[in-house]
């Protein structure tokens, strides 16, 4: 009986485990705060190191690109759940360039675009430093950096935009990082205009000169 009763226990506390096990990877949903697609929730495909900008920061970023982004032609640089793009979008930059090398994560991205009706975008299922490193077929108005924590990426990103001509003059550039980053290797043609902390995160405006 104490057998029966202790195996039902057992099974009890497997059954809860996989359940919490389920929950902690179900995918959650990025919200889009204003323009076209306002309040439209999107899910996020759920990938390790995947982080995406908090409410409040985006908020913020997007106040100061407030008179910026229409029409604007937006690179998203390791795009993750695409949320930074897809806000722009939706307060109506002209075109969006994904980049995103986890090829589920692009895989998805692209859903979410074709759940918008999206039209004006494109997912480029590559890694980022890689496609940077070519010179570049056009030139972007606003570009955001938010590359995974504590991989020394974000630097390197930062050169090969200015190095292979991906800016255009008076670009806006976002940059996202973890707040103790040595940012000093940013161009020096690159002018810091907005910055703030948020927790574990610093999050930067510069505009080229």
């Amino acid at each position: 009986m104490k057998q029966a009763k202790a195996k039902r226990k057992i099974k009890t506390a497997t059954g809860l485990n996989k359940q919490q096990t389920a929950l902690s990877k179900a995918p959650g949903d990025v919200r889009v705060i204003s323009g076209k697609w306002r309040g439209r929730k999107l899910p996020v495909f759920n990938a390790e190191g995947l982080r995406p900008t908090p409410d409040r920061v985006k908020e913020t970023l997007f106040n100061w690109l407030m008179q910026h982004i229409d029409g604007a032609l937006v690179l998203d640089c390791f795009s993750g759940s695409g949320s930074l793009a897809i806000e722009a979008l939706s307060r109506h930059a002209h075109f969006a360039s994904l980049i995103e090398r986890d090829r589920k994560l692009a895989s998805h991205l692209s859903q979410n675009l074709q759940r918008l009706n999206c039209t004006n975008a494109e997912v480029i299922n590559q890694d980022c430093l890689n496609v940077l490193a070519k010179t570049a077929s056009k030139q972007y108005d606003i570009v955001f950096i938010d590359p995974p924590f504590h991989k020394d990426l974000a630097m390197v990103c930062c050169q090969a935009l200015e190095n292979n001509a991906w800016l255009n003059q008076g670009s806006f550039i976002y940059l996202e990082v973890e707040k103790e980053l040595d940012v000093s290797l940013v161009p020096s043609n690159w002018l810091l205009i907005k910055q703030q902390q948020a927790g574990q995160l610093a999050y930067r405006l510069y505009q080229r000169q």
